[in-house]
Formats: structure tokens, C-alpha cells, sequence
């Protein structure tokens, strides 16, 4: 049998004995209807970068650093509202993201400044999305042993749905009535939507079946990939973070570059949904794809296909062009997060997932911020985005030299992982 099915045989030789079943799919569900909703806030200030610049009278970089404080707070959050999940059980969790990200909406509507960073860093972020997103991949992991890397592809795409529905509503409604009413409006939806799904369908997971797989049978101390497991944890952190700076760039600014090379804002909110779209329909793939071939040769192939699309945006202003290279991008960058929550979980034992999978979150949405900021301060700089898009493939191709030595030591290694 080659290497590269070892991780195939591993999760199949289990036979019928699995956790899986339709409650799983039910708790996967939910949890993608959550974060529908609730990774719609932070494209708010996506979606008005330039409005609410005009607005305050103040630089591009400032607004985009509140969104990636967004990021980073959403990281944070998830290491340190994991073990209170862990406690206190995922329903009570995702009753306080939801009341923290509608105050935090309500707060930034006033239209202060300092509103708008603690607003989005501390509210929207850390105990908002930080209580929802990263506490929610753990839980819905724990819900399979099979077909994980499809799972978390799946509720991941609750970003994409986001990004499909909200920022055209979110356009036409800042058009009409504002900014700060927006804001207001969607701190209801979020109040409305997520309390009732929680306290109706998030029941806690079911426990491992014995047998069923290998994870957390094997020693803390093991060696993982002839190395050590927390030296393995920080290259995929380092990773992670390099391959989150240039994801960052039109996820944050493409609706603002559109509109600075004369594409109205409502195509550009169009073309942010096409690139989200794509993104959604394109992460049901990748993760059949870790199903098969495991999370950390995904990665490499997320990314090698994020790298292309991020160049190309240096070669067009066309918008035609604009919109196929954002369907790409979309297409490429996809699969590249759930596939690192499947290299941990098959790498590490389950046991370990409530602590390994937040800190890696913390340091890629510490790269989303990082890559957000970054371009609106090149922007404020030399007046147009071509540098921070050419720097952007820089930090991909150093993601890629990163995971391309972890896939070689996995190569010569063969089905080492614990798959469950």
C-alpha cells in the first residue's frame, strides 16, 4: 500500500465502528448556520472601508487595523474560551459570543474611534467570534472519526456563506440608511438568530468509541514526524501565520481596490461575494480531499493554488479579469485552514485538540490581522495596493517552503498519525 493511502486505510480499518451518525451531521449543520451569521460582523467595515473613512476623517490603515483587531481577538478568544466550552459546555459558550458581538456592534456604532477597536477587537472578536468559531471546530470534531476533514470543511464555509449574503445587503443598506444603522440592524440578527440555535441544537458530543480510532492512545511525548510534538505544533503556527498575510489582502481591501481603480462599490461588494462563493463551493472539495490525503498535503496544495491567484491580482485591472481571479483565489484558499484542524487532529491525540487547535487559530487570525493592517498601511504609503499584493506572494512562498518540509517528513514516514 503507498504512503500517501496509509491515512485512508487507517480511518476505513475501524470498519462500522464510528461515532458518526445523523446527529452528527445535525450538530454540523447548526454550527454552519451560526457562523453564517456571526461572521457577518466583521465584513461590516469591510464593506464600508471607504464610507466610514470619509465619515471619521480618518486614515484607511486605522479602519483596517480595527478589522484585523477582529482577527486577532477572534484568535485570543479561542484560547482562552476553549476550556471555558470545555467547562461550561458549547450552548453557554455561543450565548456569550452572541450577546458580546451585538454589544460590540451596538458600541462601534457610535462612531468613535476607540469604540470601533474595542467594539471589534474586544467584543466582536475576542468574546464574540472567539467564543464561537475556534470552540466550535473543536466541538464538531468531536462529532466524527471518518469524515472530519468533510465536517470541518463544511461549517468553515460559514465564513464564505457570510461573505455570499451579507456584503450586498450590507452595501444597499449603508447606501440608504448608513453605516451606524447597519450596525445596530445586524447586532439584532445576531440576537435573533443565534440564541434560539443554540439552546435548541447544540448538544454536547458523544464520546470516542472505543476502538473506533488511534487518537489519544498514543504518549504526549511521542515523537511526531521524528520530531518533537510542540516543535511539529509551532512550524505549523509559523505556517499558518505566512499563509494567512496574503489571505488577508482581498478578504479585507478588495471592495476598497475596486473602488480606487473606478469599479463602483456595489461590483466590488459583488466581486467579494464571487471570491467567498467559490470559496464556499470550492472547500467541500478540499475537504473530501483531507479526507483522502490527509490535512497537511491539503495545505500544500491550498496553497500553492492561493499563491497563483495572489500574483495575478498584480496583473489586471480589468474588471472582468478581476472577477475571474477572484473566483481563484477563492477556489484556492479554501481548504487551507480546515485542512491544518485535520493535520493537528490526525497528528496529536483528541485529547489535546481543546488547546492545539485555538493556538493554531490564534496565530492564523494573527496573520489575518497582520495581512489586513499591512495592506491598508502600504496603501496609506505609496497610494495603490500593487506592493502589498507582490509582498503578500512572498509570504506564501515562504508558507510553502514551511509545509513542503513537513509533507517531506511525513512522506518518509507513512501512516504514523492518529486519525481520530
Amino acid at each position: 500500500m503507498p504512503d500517501d493511502l496509509g491515512l485512508h486505510v487507517a480511518r476505513t480499518a475501524a470498519g462500522p465502528r464510528s461515532i458518526e451518525n445523523r446527529a452528527s451531521w445535525a450538530a454540523a449543520g447548526i454550527t454552519l448556520a451560526v457562523l453564517s451569521v456571526s461572521y457577518g460582523a466583521p465584513l461590516i467595515i469591510v464593506v464600508g472601508l471607504k464610507t466610514m473613512q470619509a465619515a471619521l476623517g480618518t486614515d484607511r490603515s486605522v479602519l483596517a487595523l480595527a478589522g484585523a483587531f477582529v482577527w486577532i481577538g477572534t484568535g485570543l478568544g479561542g484560547v482562552v474560551m476553549g476550556p471555558v466550552a470545555e467547562r461550561i459546555g458549547m450552548r453557554a459558550t455561543a450565548l456569550i459570543g452572541a450577546t458580546m458581538m451585538a454589544a460590540g456592534l451596538v458600541l462601534s456604532a457610535t462612531g468613535r474611534i476607540w469604540a470601533i477597536f474595542v467594539g471589534h477587537g474586544l467584543l466582536i472578536g475576542l468574546l464574540g467570534n472567539g467564543a464561537l468559531y475556534p470552540p466550535l471546530v473543536t466541538y464538531v470534531s468531536r462529532w466524527f472519526d471518518r469524515r472530519r476533514g468533510t465536517a470541518i470543511a463544511l461549517i468553515s464555509s460559514g465564513q464564505y456563506i457570510a461573505g455570499m449574503i451579507w456584503p450586498f445587503l450590507f452595501e444597499r443598506t449603508m447606501a440608504r440608511f448608513g453605516w451606524q444603522a447597519t450596525m445596530l440592524g445586524y447586532a439584532a440578527v445576531v440576537l435573533v438568530a443565534i440564541p434560539p440555535l443554540a439552546l435548541l441544537f447544540l448538544r454536547p458530543p458523544p464520546e470516542p468509541v472505543p476502538g473506533a480510532a488511534a487518537s489519544g492512545a498514543r504518549p504526549t511525548r511521542t515523537p511526531v514526524l521524528g520530531m518533537r510534538p510542540n516543535s511539529v505544533q509551532a512550524l505549523i503556527c509559523l505556517a499558518v501565520f505566512l499563509c494567512c498575510v496574503p489571505m488577508a489582502l482581498p478578504s479585507s481591501h478588495l471592495v476598497a481596490f475596486c473602488s480606487d481603480i473606478g469599479i463602483p462599490p456595489a461590483d466590488g461588494a459583488a466581486m467579494l461575494s464571487v471570491l467567498l462563493g467559490a470559496a464556499f463551493l470550492s472547500r467541500q472539495f478540499w475537504g473530501a480531499f483531507a479526507d483522502r490525503y490527509g490535512g497537511l498535503r491539503t495545505v500544500f496544495a491550498g496553497s500553492a493554488c492561493q499563491a497563483l491567484a495572489i500574483a495575478a491580482f498584480l496583473l489586471t485591472r480589468n474588471e472582468a479579469g478581476l472577477f475571474a481571479i477572484s473566483a481563484a483565489f477563492g477556489l484556492g484558499f479554501s481548504g487551507i485552514i480546515p485542512a491544518y484542524v485535520v493535520a493537528i487532529r490526525e497528528l496529536f491525540p483528541s485529547a489535546e485538540a481543546a488547546w492545539r487547535v485555538p493556538l493554531f487559530l490564534f496565530t492564523g487570525m494573527s496573520g489575518m490581522a497582520f495581512g489586513s493592517w499591512f495592506a491598508g498601511m502600504v496603501y496609506d504609503r505609496f497610494g495603490y495596493y500593487a506592493p502589498a499584493f507582490g509582498a503578500g506572494a512572498l509570504f506564501n512562498l515562504a508558507n510553502l517552503a514551511v509545509i513542503g518540509f513537513l509533507v517531506a517528513r511525513q512522506w518518509g514516514r507513512g501512516p504514523l498519525l492518529a486519525t481520530a
